[in-house]
């Protein structure tokens, strides 16, 4: 008879602890200690393998040097978006991680990535979904495949069982928290099936050298549901980002042991799929037949990735006693900043307007480089005068109305002129230096935050 005992486990981080505890000593938080029974099986403990799908690998100990890393090639996946951020296809044995908020396209993206490596065998699990849902997801896309297999299962060793069966190359779990194992006793989702399920996966893939992703879900401040300890389990964790009532998609990555995490991947989200979108700067800028005020285009960097998006802005008399701030797609505090230093060092009369900002496209952007773009907008709004089409900006301002230096600034020129830009508005100690001559585009200098405001209007 295998020993039984209960230990306590923190729901927000996974610590344990053999008693209650009012407050967690590793994450802070208070109440969040739940008990669970945890049953031991010494005979075959956290064990996948039941009768042998693959030889295990010989676990022997290698010099450094004789360690060959180029004898498994990366398995492409036929997805642009995906395989750069994996860091170039998928690595033999490794263990994703990807999660998002509910409806986002994280089982879409999954079951299209299946459909499209057609000469790879693949099974998808399913612990939310009936075979028959599945089916009718596949229908909407336009690929096929003969070597998808769906299995609807959230037993690990009865998935286990129909994995030697079937001897997959690549597995799909969707998602890790409907799992359960047998060798744990709690609910499905808790922290200790969780831990427990992601152990057994992890085994399976390091000792056969079976690449497995797994669909999580997210808390409601974003975070991946589930102890801590997952996401550092895992080889990658990929974020699938985006208003899910808008179309675009942002997949990215906040760890990955197989390559950068600076990439990021963008889609578009259709009736028939997801669809990567190979140059999202066309794409994110409005089609315009005549100029209007309140418009300015920033180069920014998502990643290594320079993408140009167009900022909006209206600025106009407040009809009600507090003035509104109100910002969609970039940081509220930072829209306020801005507000302060264009009144502080601009003579601008902000105090009594409402002031509404919107990112196209539905992004979320962070980088300081829109600040310039932001300011141009706004003044171009205030003053009702539109900002040349041709024209685009990247550049920090500083409290002090000071235009200060980004980073890879050449890869943000290069954007602009390849999409036909004529000018680009930057800070002079960005391209001190640098050979302008190579760019047919005009870089203009500004340094102050006055003299964007000057230029603005002599262009």
């Amino acid at each position: 008879m295998a020993k039984t005992k209960t230990t306590f486990f923190c729901q927000n981080c996974g610590a344990q602890s053999p008693k209650w505890l009012g407050k967690c000593p590793s994450c802070g938080e208070w109440n969040t200690y739940v008990e669970e029974v945890v049953q031991k099986e010494e005979v075959g403990r956290g064990s996948w393998k039941q009768g042998g799908a693959k030889e295990k690998r010989a676990s022997v100990p290698k010099r450094l040097q004789e360690i060959n890393f180029e004898d498994q090639p990366r398995l492409i996946t036929h997805d642009a978006e995906l395989d750069r951020v994996l860091g170039g296809g998928i690595v033999a044995g490794s263990l994703v991680l990807i999660g998002g908020e509910p409806g986002i396209g994280k089982s879409t993206l999954m079951l299209q990535i299946a459909l499209m490596l057609n000469q790879t065998k693949i099974l998808y699990v399913s612990g939310e979904e009936s075979e028959s849902q599945i089916k009718m997801r596949a229908e909407r896309m336009p690929l096929k495949s003969e070597n998808c297999y769906v299995l609807s299962e959230t037993n690990t060793q009865a998935i286990f069982q129909q994995i030697e069966v079937l001897n997959p190359d690549v597995l799909v779990i969707d998602s890790i928290q409907t799992l359960h194992s047998k060798h744990v006793e709690s609910a499905a989702g808790s922290v200790s099936q969780v831990r427990e399920c992601t152990a057994e996966l992890m085994k399976f893939a390091k000792e056969t050298g079976t690449p497995v992703f797994l669909v999580g879900h997210i808390t409601k401040d974003g975070a991946i549901a589930g102890p801590k300890v997952l996401e550092h389990m895992v080889d990658t964790v990929l974020q699938f980002e985006g208003d899910r009532h808008l179309t675009y998609r942002i997949l990215r990555t906040s760890k990955n042991r197989f390559g950068s995490t600076h990439e990021l991947g963008i889609y578009e989200m259709r009736t028939e799929g997801l669809r990567p979108v190979a140059n999202p700067s066309e794409i994110l800028l409005t089609q315009r037949e005549e100029l209007l005020n309140g418009v300015a285009i920033g180069a920014m960097m998502e990643g290594n990735r320079p993408l140009l998006i167009e900022i909006q802005s209206l600025v106009s008399p407040a009809t009600y006693g507090t003035p509104q701030r109100s910002s969609t797609g970039h940081d509220a505090k930072r829209l306020n900043m801005l507000l302060a230093v264009l009144e502080k060092r601009g003579g601008m009369r902000l105090g009594q307007q409402d002031v509404f900002l919107n990112v196209a496209g539905g992004l979320r952007v962070d980088d300081p480089a829109l600040d310039l773009a932001v300011c141009a907008s706004l003044i171009s709004s205030y003053e009702d005068t539109p900002v040349p089409s041709d024209l685009c900006f990247a550049g920090e301002v500083g409290l002090g109305g000071e235009i200060r230096a980004v980073h890879r600034i050449e890869n943000r020129i290069a954007e602009a002129e390849k999409l036909g830009f004529k000018r680009i508005m930057v800070s002079k100690y960005a391209v001190k230096g640098m050979d302008m001559t190579k760019y047919s585009i005009k870089v203009i200098q500004v340094s102050k935050l006055e003299e964007m405001y000057q230029g603005l209007f002599l262009l």
